[in-house]
């Protein structure tokens, strides 16, 4: 009998832009204010990527050399890059590429992974899946996300949420029980009329006219998509402690998405996890998309302990979100 592999995460990297947007300067460009901001969204600030010719890659790759670092490994020893995304470098060819030739992961593949918010929890059952199966050994899952590049900074209902940044982790098979257990994935593609962006892709490519009219912004119906995020971020929080016999007093942590504080407090709140167990850092950072998950783990991995219950939960655009089970 061949013992149970699985996909523990053996190093951590991240990186935020040093460009603070805060809500004071948010002011001077749309109608709003600090107050209303902090109070509905618990966000003071975002991180935002100025300067010309920087891409997402550009912010990935110091979160990629970081966790190399302390790993002590080089690049080139990396077989597999998963990007989760949805602001790349190019259409095409995916960040993972770019990143690699950056980094000189010669000897690594890699894709990008689109599945708005909840792109790293995807990316991390994908990546655990293919430490289990055998075939490689270290795999870095990366959730990052340039969204000033998205945004359209007239529009007070998206313009105030969203900041740039993401993370990474190191996956390496383990076979004492840590890592990724266990996770809840779900999607419903009917709830892209509520989040997304319209123009770009190949129902209506970037013409004169979709410019013009904005079509390459976000866009959300903020109501419908809080009611879709905590109901589903804390169903599959549910069913996941459920599915493995755990009760609230076995987390060690939630690591909820960062999408607004109030959803961050409701599915807490569903799942009886005190709001001292759970990871917030969207006051400093917004909403980066899918950074926020590995942003999380990054600023909190001093407060980690070998062996700690965390649960990762997300949800994001399109409708996609789940949760999934780490032994750390």
């Amino acid at each position: 009998m061949t013992e149970k592999v699985t996909a523990a995460i053996t190093a951590v990297g991240g990186y935020v832009p040093e460009y603070r947007l805060t809500n004071k300067e948010l002011e001077t460009m749309v109608e709003t204010n600090d107050e209303w901001i902090r109070t509905r969204t618990g966000i003071e600030e975002r991180r935002i990527q100025k300067g010309e010719g920087l891409a997402l890659s550009d912010m990935i790759v110091p979160a990629v050399l970081e966790l190399c670092k302390k790993r002590g490994m080089e690049p080139s020893e990396i077989d597999c890059l998963i990007v989760g995304t949805i602001t790349g470098d190019y259409p095409f060819p995916s960040t993972a590429n770019v990143v690699c030739d950056k980094i000189g992961a010669k000897n690594a593949w890699g894709f990008d992974l689109a599945a708005a918010c909840s792109g790293f929890l995807y990316g991390l059952t994908t990546g655990a899946a293919l430490i289990e199966s055998g075939r490689y050994k270290k795999i870095v899952v990366v959730g990052a996300d340039k969204m000033s590049s998205i945004i359209d900074y007239t529009d007070r209902n998206t313009c105030i949420i969203f900041g740039d940044g993401g993370g990474a982790v190191l996956l390496e098979p383990n076979f004492d029980g840590f890592g990724v257990l266990d996770s809840v994935l779900k999607s419903d593609g009917s709830g892209r009329k509520y989040l997304k962006t319209e123009a770009g892709g190949s129902l209506l490519p970037t013409s004169l006219e979709t410019v013009q009219k904005k079509q390459h912004f976000v866009y959300q119906e903020g109501a419908a998509v809080y009611k879709y995020a905590v109901k589903g971020m804390a169903d599959a929080v549910h069913e996941l402690m459920e599915r493995n016999h755990l009760t609230a007093d076995d987390i060690a942590w939630l690591v909820p998405h960062q999408a607004n504080i109030r959803i961050i407090e409701s599915t807490a709140h569903r799942a009886n996890i005190p709001m001292d167990k759970v990871m917030v850092n969207i006051n400093k950072y917004g909403n980066t998309t899918a950074g926020t998950l590995p942003l999380c783990l990054w600023d909190y991995e001093s407060k980690l302990k070998k062996g700690d219950l965390i649960i990762l939960a997300a949800f994001g655009g399109g409708f996609t979100w789940g949760a999934t089970l780490v032994r750390w």
